[in-house]
């Protein structure tokens, strides 16, 4: 969606990613005119308060002290003005300033969902879900938080300058002390500043792997109870939440440290400086006027030090939580092609970026994985058989492209073709494949579901069919009947209100859907009972005619519908032919396809469920 709001990023561009400072600094300079007016509002709302004092001293000398009536209703004017137009300033500084840290909250919230969606298959072995919801959650939020320094933080250091220039003018001898206390300021909170950064860092790592092991423990909660593992993970959990609540209080320890020199040390100051002038006050060396307005503007100087202490804590919150950013942008897909949008020059995170030199296949093509001497003929359905299942995965994997291989596509060698066109043409369909939360209609349509002008053209009668003919391939217009809504329903995340042989005919479904040129399924009806796989073996066959289709099994029914099927020992083809000619040819895999048979004979019973049986279950 396009926001109408030109601060609001359409796109979030390419980050700088050398560094977390670098990083900070990009987000500023991606909108100059919010950060330059938020100084320049900042400044001039900062170094106004300082008028107000000013105008009281000109009120008690030329008004009080001299007796002119006049002068002090003229002076006691302009303070009123002067605090109508304070007020303004500050709520336009207010307002720029939280519009600068939402718009650049936005733009890292988008860059880590596009890093995710680039990093696809990768991430989950690159990062875990609970680090990627903290980078979401919390450190967006201090990364935007520490933008406050571009208005609040650059009026409170012009202000400090324009406060000892106006003590100048009354004392060269407060104008020095100033100068000096707000250095020797910094100089007290310097050190606290740096130990904040490191126990925030740790702070964060501790998160980071506690909000991992969460997610683990409620993505396997039933496996876990199931197992009798639940209390073992949950005082895994209890113990390593008592660490990251210690390095909360170490934490909070030296914020504590930092607030209460914010609060305290100017307080301290302005009592110093107030006794110093009042001591030159009664020297004869300023008049009542200046006193009263060095008071003011020390008072006044109070807040820029206030700011400047806390604007250092969020700057180093910031810094802490923009280095977990920069480390998951760093991070770069399984398998590389060319120069990926938003990488910056010179960001290849340490691995060599293959160039795209040649074209995909105009038309058709043979897919060949040397490594195993698997053939993907074009127009023919094949089935790969193992027993070990990881060895067909790997072939499916080296043939998708999601690992380094030297496959081919036509003679063309899959790294060589530019990524997008590979994921295109050539769709691999994971058992384990993420079900997102949503409507069901949406939950199969997958990438045809864009917006509300889409959802709209799927109502249309040529998608509505096509996706009534995926359901039905996939055996699944039972989920949809069985469902209070139908395909209105709503699908939790993961599927977690399905069973396992619902999840696996939706994610067939949705593939089919997509009618992609070369299809590689991974044991596809490794959890339906017999007669629901052979309806899909059949009807497979037939919606896929004409397309290339690979799938992964060892049933005897989805074997029986192959063109030809892949005997694989040890990785490798052993035998290639029918499933009738490797019955009759192969003893290895007569056995290991009649032990399967037998395997699955005793559960076929137990899988079958009525619309009935599927409608309570979700109701429940």
């Amino acid at each position: 969606m396009t926001s109408t709001d030109p601060g609001i990023p359409a796109a979030p561009g390419r980050a700088d990613r050398r560094s977390p400072a670098r990083y900070l600094w990009w987000l500023v300079r991606c909108q100059p005119g919010r950060a330059v007016a938020g100084a320049v509002l900042g400044s001039t709302w900062m170094v106004g308060l300082t008028l107000p004092p000013y105008l009281l001293s000109r009120a008690i000398d030329d008004g009080l002290t001299a007796g002119n009536s006049a002068a002090l209703v003229g002076w006691c004017a302009a303070l009123l003005g002067a605090g109508v137009v304070s007020a303004w300033l500050s709520i336009m500084r207010h307002r720029t300033m939280t519009r600068v840290r939402m718009t650049a909250a936005l733009r890292t919230a988008q860059i880590v969902v596009a890093q995710a969606a680039r990093l696809g298959a990768s991430l989950p072995r690159q990062v875990s879900a609970g680090e990627v919801v903290t980078i979401g959650i919390g450190d967006v939020g201090a990364v935007a938080t520490a933008l406050t320094v571009v208005g609040p933080g650059v009026g409170a250091v012009v202000a400090s300058v324009a406060v000892a220039g106006l003590l100048l003018a009354i004392s060269p001898l407060l104008a020095a002390v100033v100068l000096i206390g707000v250095s020797v300021l910094a100089l007290l909170v310097g050190p606290l500043l740096r130990r904040l950064q490191g126990t925030a860092a740790t702070y964060r790592e501790l998160q980071g792997g506690l909000a991992a092991r969460f997610v683990d423990i409620a993505g396997g909660l039933r496996v876990l109870t199931g197992l009798g593992g639940k209390e073992v993970y949950a005082a895994r959990y209890r113990h390593d939440s008592q660490q990251l609540q210690e390095q909360g209080y170490r934490v909070g320890a030296v914020n504590s440290w930092i607030q209460a020199l914010e609060v305290g040390l100017p307080a301290l100051f302005l009592a110093a400086v107030t006794w110093l002038a009042a001591r030159l006050a009664a020297q004869g060396t300023i008049t009542v006027g200046d006193l009263v307005a060095v008071y003011g503007y020390v008072a006044v100087l109070a807040l820029p030090v206030s700011i400047l202490i806390e604007g250092g804590a969020q700057l180093t919150a910031g810094l802490v939580a923009a280095r977990r950013v920069v480390r998951f942008l760093a991070l770069t897909p399984d398998e590389e092609n060319g120069r990926e949008d938003g990488q910056e020059d010179g960001q290849e995170a340490g691995q060599e970026a293959r160039q795209a030199t040649e074209s995909a296949p105009s038309e058709p093509s043979v897919l060949h994985d040397p490594a195993s001497g698997v053939k993907v003929l074009p127009g023919r359905l094949t089935a790969l058989v193992s027993a070990r299942p990881a060895e067909s995965a790997a072939v499916v994997d080296r043939l998708g492209r999601f690992t380094d291989s030297a496959a081919t596509w036509g003679g063309v060698r899959l790294d060589q073709v530019e990524l997008a066109q590979v994921r295109e043409r050539i769709l691999v369909a994971d058992n384990e494949a993420d079900l997102f939360a949503g409507p069901l209609r949406t939950v199969v349509a997958g990438r045809w579901e864009r917006g509300e002008a889409a959802f709209q053209a799927a109502l249309e009668p040529a998608l509505e069919a096509a996706l009534e003919a995926a359901l039905e391939a996939a055996v699944a217009q039972d989920i949809v009947r069985g469902l209070p809504d139908g395909l209105e329903a709503f699908i939790d995340a993961q599927g977690r209100n399905l069973s396992g042989g619902q999840r696996q005919r939706l994610r067939l479904a949705r593939a089919l859907l997509a009618d992609p040129e070369v299809l590689l399924a991974v044991e596809p009806t490794s959890a339906v009972d017999a007669h629901t796989e052979a309806a899909i073996a059949a009807r497979l066959r037939a919606a896929r005619a004409g397309r290339s289709t690979l799938v992964t099994s060892t049933s005897p029914l989805m074997l029986d519908a192959a063109d030809t099927v892949y005997y694989l020992v040890d990785g490798q083809v052993a035998a290639v032919g029918s499933h009738r000619e490797l019955l009759d040819g192969q003893p290895g895999y007569r056995l290991l396809v009649a032990r399967n048979e037998a395997d699955e004979e005793p559960e076929n019973a137990e899988r079958a469920q009525s619309g009935e049986d599927l409608r309570r279950e979700y109701v429940r």
